[in-house]
């Protein structure tokens, strides 16, 4: 069997316009106005059983952003392409390629694109999760108290 038509196996390709992986379907972030995020999406490559995790690929468009959230199960995220930031509890960041960042159970955490470079990562979480959990307003004005975080939060 040709290793590029198995089941275990998946080809990246790596042209600008098609950034991903043959043969996986683009999906939706999320629903729209289920939360708020803009111009994210995802591919799952893969959920086995036996692996007990999900390993997922995101793709942010420049000056886009992913939900600000936690949740109960923690992730484990490696940037594959371009450059942005990252809200991780108290603490954002300026990311690049090859940077790994790991987000603790129930931390706050947002992923951004810089507004002229796409932000392309793995995410790696259990297969058994929960849902998240969005910032309620008290949350919100907690988080925003931080002049930093201020500026980093998108809603």
């Amino acid at each position: 069997m040709d290793l590029q038509e198995s089941a275990y196996t998946r080809s990246f390709r790596p042209d600008d316009e098609a950034f991903g992986w043959d043969g996986v379907e683009v999906l939706a972030y999320k629903v729209d106005g289920s939360a708020p995020f803009r111009a994210v999406t995802r591919q799952v490559l893969f959920e086995e059983a036996e692996h007990g995790c999900q390993l997922r690929y995101f793709e942010v468009s420049p000056g886009g952003h992913t939900t600000l959230e936690r949740h109960q199960h923690v992730h484990a995220v490696l940037i594959l392409r371009g450059r942005g930031s990252v809200l991780i509890g108290s603490e954002v960041r300026e990311i690049g390629e090859h940077d790994l960042c790991s987000v603790p159970p129930l931390t706050w955490h947002q992923f951004r694109a810089a507004d002229d470079a796409p932000l392309g990562f793995l995410c790696l979480v259990s297969s058994e999760r929960d849902r998240p959990q969005l910032p309620s307003d008290e949350d919100l004005a907690a988080l925003r108290a931080d002049p930093a975080m201020a500026q980093a939060i998108r809603t």
